[in-house]
């Protein structure tokens, strides 16, 4: 077992104590290039401490000291529907965070993170980064916030005051750290810090998620969430290898067939005898007679 726990395992047990909010805000400054200050982790859908929790994912809500809303989410699993999940939570969230009366210009703003361990969409990068933007139609120009706007959202563009999204996918990143944004990232993906990091978080978490650093009873309940982890992973890879399996004897099934309906087809239209062809190809002359009706 790796010195260096899972991060999805921290959060959790271990990032929604306010003692170790330094981590999540070197991970969130890295990540959105501004000094972030976490006030508060909310209680979002799946951090609830049960023992229903699924292993596939598992996500922090977090307050900054702004006032916007933070969604870091991560998936293990292959989810078909993912991005338009995405685009669920970030809608149930407004949502739920609206009061009866309230004006739309105190809708909070979301910036939604997802750290993906499968392969989502097609791209050749490993961090991706969405925001609303309008551009003309007839002059492709962008609508800008007049000045007024800019007063009530405190903001000075429109992407800033409708959800960001942001995808990490973990698998594509090539261990080969650019800047300080990739040492947490190849931290998510190897559970492994160099000594020598510079990126915000990073030291305290090396220091903070060490498994040697965890309560006997918190090491257990570690080592079982592994567990179940890998047993998990099994029984996808399991699952892939027999549909890979079954799919090729189908395919090679398939071929045959299609093999001997031209075969079938050949010789009809070189006129030969419907016993003889039904001798070559193991097809009933009834079948034989069919494929001659379509030609």
């Amino acid at each position: 077992m790796k010195n260096l726990i899972r991060f999805d395992w921290a959060i959790k047990r271990l990032l929604r104590n306010k003692a170790n909010f330094g981590i999540l805000e070197g991970f969130l400054s890295e990540l959105l290039e501004e000094d972030i200050k976490i006030q508060d982790i909310l209680e979002s859908e799946s951090n609830r401490m049960t023992s229903t929790n699924k292993l596939n994912r598992v996500d922090l809500l977090v307050k900054n000291s702004k006032g916007e809303l933070i969604i870091i989410e991560i998936q293990n699993d292959y989810q078909a529907d993912y991005l338009l999940r995405m685009l669920f939570g970030t809608s149930k969230l407004i949502i739920e965070n609206m009061d009866e009366g309230m004006p739309y210009s105190k809708v909070k703003k979301i910036i939604s993170i997802h750290i993906v361990y499968f392969n989502l969409g097609v791209g050749q990068d490993y961090i991706y980064y969405g925001a609303t933007n309008f551009w003309g139609k007839r002059k492709n120009d962008q609508l800008k916030l007049s000045k007024q706007e800019q007063e009530i959202f405190q903001a000075d563009e429109i992407s800033k005051i409708h959800p960001q999204y942001y995808i990490i996918k973990v698998d594509d990143f090539d261990n080969a750290s650019k800047d300080t944004l990739d040492e947490w990232i190849h931290f998510l993906k190897t559970q492994e810090i160099s000594d020598t990091t510079q990126a915000k978080g990073l030291k305290e978490a090396k220091e903070k998620l060490n498994y040697l650093q965890l309560s006997p009873d918190e090491r257990k309940d570690y080592e079982r969430f592994v567990s179940d982890w890998r047993d998990n992973e099994g029984i996808i890879v399991g699952n892939f290898n027999k549909g890979k399996y079954e799919g090729e004897i189908v395919g090679k099934e398939k071929g045959k067939e299609e093999m001997v309906l031209q075969v079938a087809k050949n010789c009809i239209k070189k006129g030969m005898d419907i016993s003889l062809i039904s001798e070559l190809t193991g097809l009933r002359e009834y079948e034989i007679g069919l494929i001659a009706a379509e030609l």
